[in-house]
């Protein structure tokens, strides 16, 4: 009788253990901000590529050469407000076009709004070179390395991989 006792007690410790150790997964995993727009998924922060980090070209431009980079982006940005402007390529065309930007602090796992009028602005034409530019204000409330999540028309256009300290 003791030893099915102990069998029982040991039996109901490991159950318990499991299901703390259960718990602390769904603590870690990523929580979306209120307000985000429904077409933002978890799946798009899994997939980002941390080592591919943006470069500077055509001058002053810092990004995914042909595809999406910032004027701006080089300039201190810890909560203050910064104006950076959007430059896009391979969006032949922009009129009517909504941007969202979605920011990702790599070390806390947390999502951001960092444009300080909302998650979402319009796409304008041509400019410096790209098929549509749009300027913003954004404001990055820490230090570190961010991926900026670009969002044309509510479908993951690019991921923006920047170093941020100042």
């Amino acid at each position: 009788m003791q030893r099915k006792s102990m069998v029982l007690i040991f039996l109901c410790i490991l159950f318990l253990l499991g299901g703390c150790s259960k718990n602390k997964t769904v603590d870690s995993m990523l929580t979306l901000p209120e307000g985000i727009p429904d077409f933002v998924d978890e799946n798009d922060f899994e997939k980002i590529e941390w080592d591919k980090k943006a470069v500077t070209f055509n001058g002053n431009i810092i990004g995914n050469e042909n595809k999406s980079g910032v004027i701006g982006a080089d300039m201190p940005s810890i909560n203050i407000n910064q104006k950076w402007m959007w430059h896009l390529w391979a969006n032949k065309n922009p009129i009517g076009t909504k941007l969202t930007v979605v920011g990702f602090h790599r070390e806390t796992r947390t999502v951001h709004q960092i444009l300080t009028t909302g998650w979402t602005i319009d796409l304008g034409r041509k400019n410096n070179g790209a098929d549509a530019h749009a300027p913003s204000s954004v404001n990055i409330p820490e230090a570190g390395e961010w991926a900026i999540l670009l969002y044309t028309d509510g479908k993951l256009f690019d991921t923006l991989i920047y170093e941020i300290n100042e």
